[in-house]
């Protein structure tokens, strides 16, 4: 029974590199490529590809905005994430979304040809390099449990893992900006952190965001 794989990703020499790859096992056969979003999730339900090799900056949607979008409607789907961003943040919002798998796309073949497989038996698989940065950085749970967070604070701290500015903020909530100051200066206090990347990685990581 052969694996059937969806490629999706915007440079053509990407898919191909993959491809003449995938030739070389017989085991594997390629059910469909894109280059954007809206083809992909319009030709899902025709090829339905056992695993979705998703590149998570795609032309027209972002990996936050597809990956939802494709678990929703095809929640059997496996999704193995094949891109440049080798930041922890990228992996652990990517995790959080529904994803089952996060690669480089400086893995090597067998690598990935690894990840497809245990993708297909149902079980995850993280790039090694990436896991062990990942779990490195993450900070104790009994620490997370002691944050308690009121509804407006965390619903400025949503804005702000969205890349949202103190004015989008301002204008979104229709608060003055010192307010939205006031607010961020008391939840970097209750997470611990100095900046505004450490506290999306935190937020994140404590899943108090998506």
């Amino acid at each position: 029974m052969s694996i059937r794989i969806a490629i999706a990703d915007d440079h053509p020499m990407v898919i191909n590199g993959i491809q003449n790859m995938l030739s070389n096992y017989p085991e594997m056969e390629v059910a469909g490529t894109f280059l954007n979003a809206e083809t992909l999730l319009t030709a899902l339900p025709e090829i339905t590809p056992d695993v979705l090799l998703l590149d998570i900056q795609l032309p027209d949607k972002t990996g936050d905005q597809i990956v939802p979008a494709i678990t929703r409607l095809h929640p059997d789907l496996r999704i193995l994430v094949v891109t440049n961003f080798s930041s922890t943040l990228y992996l652990n919002n990517m995790i959080r979304l529904g994803i089952h798998g996060y690669l480089l796309k400086t893995t090597e073949e067998n690598t990935l040809i690894r990840a497809i497989h245990v993708l297909h038996r149902g079980e995850t698989f993280i790039d090694p390099a990436l896991k062990e940065k990942a779990e490195k950085e993450t900070p104790r749970v009994s620490i997370y449990n002691q944050v308690v967070l009121t509804l407006r604070e965390k619903e400025i701290l949503q804005l702000v893992a969205k890349g949202k500015s103190n004015q989008d903020i301002v204008e979104e909530l229709f608060l003055s900006i010192n307010t939205v100051k006031n607010y961020l200066a008391r939840i970097f206090v209750k997470l611990d952190v100095k900046n505004r990347a450490e506290l999306t990685r935190k937020a994140l990581q404590m899943g108090i965001v998506e």
